[in-house]
């Protein structure tokens, strides 16, 4: 078969990667000269310890063992297996994560309640203040910045992928098809549509009433650490944004433990992981009500940096860049993503929220398995 992917991030470029370890042809389109939304503006975190039940933690956990299978052939990608410590400070937020323990699929997310010395003995470069931690042995990471790169250099190697970047598609030509804005037609056994955030154009005249919108976020990234940072962090505000924590420990920690105010205005969790080089990335917020300011405020800045202060124990590296991004949620949030056929060989497959990172190999799969690749 002969594949057409819309779409350089990290949906997309999984696709890329199915296809072509079935033994297809691919031909990836990218409108940027790089990609350069959501697939980079992000942890690179494998997150599976607060997805929902069911279907959205099989999908994360196939994605784990796919992300290491493809981290192996792959080094570049910077896989890591660190797991992850959410800290808790009081008996509310020890609660949350005692309940977590008690879930019936807590043993396949690799769930523990640490104590304090038993998480500093897992992650030294946490001497701060916090009375316990959830463990989540089978959360990951990667490095989202060059993780596409490296993956394309990979697919490069087998001589049956193309990459055509600086090229937006317009158009859906008959059946197979799809014109870009050079004027140039590129015919395919199947078009797969993974165009993230961008809801505008060609998708909103395929799909009008498209189940999907836009969320942004404001993270951030510290000069190095000058130690290691073993494992990813969460804080307990994490507990009130994955679904995987709701119940009645939830519901007490949220009657009696309000989020401060610059927590509650921005939906914000602390989540932060260490890059190859040493700094840390930090986030983050969410925001849902479209238009989108053009740039960043501080007071999250100003939070994240107390909470993880006091949780180190010590100041925080100079700040080296801060950014927004955006990516597409489903509107029905209990959805993994919106896969859908919009004309005769051509798909959409776009909406993995928050989970886009987590999931993408998982979601690629799902595709080629249910167009017969």
């Amino acid at each position: 078969m002969r594949v057409i992917v819309v779409g350089g991030g990290v949906v997309g470029t999984m696709h890329a990667w199915q296809a072509i370890n079935r033994g297809h042809e691919v031909v990836q389109i990218e409108r940027e000269a790089e990609a350069r939304g959501a697939s980079l503006r992000n942890f690179g975190q494998i997150w599976v310890s607060g997805r929902a039940g069911g279907a959205e933690l099989e999908t994360a956990l196939r994605a784990r063992e796919l992300w290491e299978g493809i981290g192996a052939e792959v080094p570049d990608l910077g896989f890591r297996p660190n797991g992850s410590l959410t800290l808790v400070r009081n008996e509310r937020e020890l609660a949350v994560a005692e309940a977590a323990l008690a879930r019936p699929d807590a043993a396949a997310r690799g769930y523990k309640l640490l104590t304090a010395a038993e998480a500093r003995e897992a992650n030294p470069a946490l001497r701060g203040a916090y009375t316990a931690a959830l463990w989540c042995e089978r959360d990951a990471a990667v490095e989202p910045r060059t993780a596409q790169l490296a993956l394309r250099s990979a697919l490069l190697a087998t001589g049956r992928y193309t990459f055509l970047p600086g090229r937006e598609v317009r158009e859906v030509v008959g059946g197979h098809a799809v014109r870009d804005d050079h004027g140039d037609t590129h015919t395919a056994d199947a078009v797969v549509l993974c165009t993230g955030a961008w809801l505008s154009g060609l998708v909103r005249e395929l799909v009008p009433d498209l189940p999907v919108r836009r969320v942004r976020l404001q993270m951030m990234q510290t000069d190095p650490l000058g130690e290691p940072l073993t494992t990813s962090v969460a804080d307990a505000d994490s507990f009130r944004y994955y679904p995987a924590y709701r119940g009645p420990a939830l519901d007490a920690l949220n009657e009696g433990q309000a989020q401060t105010e610059t927590a509650a205005a921005h939906r914000m969790q602390l989540l932060m992981v260490q890059r190859r080089d040493g700094g840390l990335t930090i986030g983050d917020t969410h925001e849902y009500e479209h238009p989108f300011a053009f740039d960043t405020v501080e007071e999250p800045y100003e939070h994240l940096t107390e909470v993880v202060e006091a949780f180190l124990g010590r100041p925080l590296p100079r700040i080296r860049r801060r950014w927004a991004g955006v990516y597409a949620q489903c509107t029905d949030t209990t959805r993994v993503v919106h896969r859908q056929q919009v004309r005769d060989g051509v798909w959409l497959v776009t909406g993995p929220g928050g989970r886009g990172m987590t999931c993408s190999p998982a979601i690629a799969e799902a595709t080629a398995n249910e167009l017969g690749w």
